[in-house]
């Protein structure tokens, strides 16, 4: 699951970087981007046109609304184990299942790595330290940290009373060899504010049971002040506990009210009984490893897994306000002498980097348009192809987009890459490609995709999406010989000729880097400037 900023960020709209250059063409070199937020939907820009609002929401759906989703939000419908019924778990697992310990010990320490990188980032909580105990449960932070180590945190280890299994000293040597530091009770200083961002608690799981004795008793009460302590700090360290806080009662929680008070908790195969208590922020499930034969047999009912995620969030994400939300960008400086002359090759440069990177539909942009009444819209589409002469798409002709290209053919379009703090920004005027370059096209998609092009009279109104499907299932049947689908007349390709190229860069403190590249005839040839833009 996408980390819970950036969720967020592609949930919401692309007002600023995407709306104002169709609406302002003429002071493009003037526009001040903020964040650039890609979302799959459009929205007019009431405020500053003085329009009613007009607002679409567009959604890729590739599975029905399940149980799983109300599971989800609801944590009342989650199940949740005794100790009794969780340590049968793990019989199994280890028994008729075939997991080893190892096994469940790496899937665990994974997943608590990715629910911590899902709400903290590494760019501003950066170190961490993991307290262990001498059980599984401190095995499970060993493996966590060296996760954690790959994603980009400064893992520290505090780890008191360590046993003499191959198993954990395999985990010891493996964080030695990335230089993980080991701390001593000495070496912890004595207000842990002071040095660190989060604090792993994997000292006790839910097999513990009894009063923590030295030196783990002290440890707790470390953690206890913290909180009771936090407001005379600018920032307490976030704590997060693994499948319980150590010192509460596996099914009962924290009797004495005096425990821990994580801010996060990270349930391991389904959460124990204790979690129902736990009123921190954030409480993610982790361990993708149960099998049908569990989850019939305790008649577990559980969070579905998104993606190839190894956590989920149990409950609804917390209330955030959204004037806080914000990210101090760590980018290379962008440097005039060191990009390339032509924003064709830039853009090439920094496309091949989104590639390498991973990165899911680096070809997606946001295209806005703006028809004779001056009324912009925008939407993400699909960069198909750019060379020299522009950027192209593929779209039905007679929907919005085309109507108002028809009316206006010149449009902006918005390619932003989260991951590396970039995005590109192009304008230019519009006209269609040629008959037999959409042709070709149209023929290379998968067989679905055509006939879905002839499906959609994009952009009217239609009375529920049963239509949509019955005329794709005759249409399916009519071409199911294999014969050739005729590409609809109404259906084709955009291409965009750029005028205008902006790159942007994220940096520290809002002085983000912004080079624009203008056209401009040199001995009557065509070359082009490029200017720095303040941010």
């Amino acid at each position: 699951m996408l980390p819970l900023l950036r969720k967020a960020k592609r949930m919401s709209c692309l007002l600023s970087q995407t709306l104002l250059p169709c609406s302002a063409a003429n002071s493009v070199c003037n526009f001040k981007p903020t964040h650039s937020l890609i979302a799959p939907h459009h929205l007019l820009l009431p405020r500053l046109l003085g329009l009613r609002p007009k607002i679409e929401f567009w959604g890729s759906v590739r599975g029905m609304a399940t149980k799983m989703d109300s599971i989800q939000q609801n944590p009342e419908a989650i199940s949740y184990l005794n100790q009794k019924e969780a340590a049968e778990i793990d019989e199994i697992l280890m028994g008729p299942l075939g997991f080893s310990v190892d096994q469940l010990m790496e899937l665990a320490g994974l997943s608590v790595a990715a629910a911590i990188a899902e709400v903290y980032r590494p760019s501003e909580d950066s170190r961490v330290l993991t307290i262990c105990g001498p059980g599984n449960n401190g095995g499970d932070g060993l493996v966590a940290a060296r996760h954690l180590y790959h994603f980009g945190y400064k893992p520290f280890i505090c780890y008191p009373k360590r046993t003499a299994k191959p198993l954990y000293d395999g985990l010891v040597t493996q964080l030695e060899s990335l230089s993980v530091p080991f701390l001593s009770l000495e070496d912890l200083p004595k207000d842990l504010s002071d040095s660190f961002d989060i604090l792993v608690d994997a000292m006790f799981g839910f097999s513990f049971h009894g009063s923590p004795r030295p030196p783990f008793d002290d440890l707790i009460q470390r953690l206890v002040a913290l909180k009771i302590n936090g407001d005379t700090h600018q920032k307490s360290p976030a704590i997060i506990s693994i499948d319980i806080p150590s010192g509460w009662h596996v099914e009962e929680g924290d009797l004495s009210g005096e425990g821990i008070k994580p801010d996060m908790l990270v349930s391991l195969t389904a959460p124990k009984l204790c979690a129902k208590r736990f009123s921190g922020l954030h409480h993610f499930l982790g361990g993708r490893f149960v099998p049908p034969s569990i989850r019939n047999k305790f008649n577990l009912q559980l969070p579905a897994y998104p993606g190839t995620s190894m956590c989920v969030r149990i409950g609804k994400p917390p209330k955030i306000d959204i004037s806080s939300l914000r990210e101090n960008y760590i980018s290379p400086a962008l440097l005039e002498e060191e990009v390339v002359a032509d924003p064709f090759d830039q853009f090439q440069k920094w496309f091949d980097d989104a590639m390498a990177a991973g990165l899911k539909e680096p070809n997606a942009m946001a295209l806005s348009t703006t028809g004779k009444d001056g009324k912009p819209s925008s939407r993400i589409v699909l960069l198909k192809g750019f060379d020299k002469d522009g950027f192209v798409w593929y779209t039905n002709y007679e929907g919005r987009k085309g109507q108002q290209i028809a009316e206006n053919p010149h449009a902006a379009l918005l390619f932003y890459w989260d991951d590396l703090n970039r995005q590109v920004r192009i304008e230019g005027p519009v006209q269609k490609v040629s008959d037999e370059e959409s042709e070709q096209y149209f023929h290379s998609r998968p067989r679905g995709s055509q006939i879905g092009a002839i499906v959609s009279q994009q952009s009217t109104v239609i009375p529920g999406r049963h239509v949509l499907l019955d005329e794709y299932k005759q249409l399916e049947a009519k071409y199911s010989d294999g014969s050739v689908i005729p590409k609809p007349k109404y259906w084709g390709g955009y291409r965009l000729k750029p005028e205008l190229f902006e790159f942007w860069q994220g940096q520290k403190s809002r002085l983000h880097d912004r080079l624009c590249y203008i056209p401009e005839t040199v001995d009557g040839k065509t070359a082009w400037r490029i200017e720095r833009l303040a941010p």
